[in-house]
């Protein structure tokens, strides 16, 4: 499969909604719902030479907390591995967004 950069993601809120829902019914409170990437990381990712988007790997680091790991992908769908990597995202809980219908059901 050839990869453009310009693959359809849409999602709808409602959609979002519910299947992040899916998700906080399978964990228990205090686990993390979420990972945030500033604009720095993802766009140096995505400057390098023949990357077209990301691609994100769930993770556990050692000291077993869930964890994302970005790389850049090419046209072919292969992992820039050896470029730029980021993790060191920041968790949801302790760094979240106020409530809304991703993160919570009383917003």
């Amino acid at each position: 499969m050839t990869h453009t950069g310009n693959e359809p993601h849409d999602i709808t809120l409602s959609q979002a909604a519910a299947w992040t829902k899916n998700y906080r019914n399978t964990i228990t409170t205090g686990q993390t719902i979420a990972h945030y990437f500033g604009k720095t990381a993802i766009l140096a990712i995505l400057n390098q030479t023949n990357c077209v988007g990301i691609r994100h790997y769930y993770a556990l680091d050692d000291s077993g907390n869930k964890q994302i790991i970005a790389t850049g992908v090419d046209a072919n769908g292969n992992d820039l591995y050896n470029g730029l990597l980021a993790e060191r995202s920041l968790t949801c809980p302790l760094d979240c967004s106020s409530n809304n219908p991703l993160n919570s059901t009383t917003a």
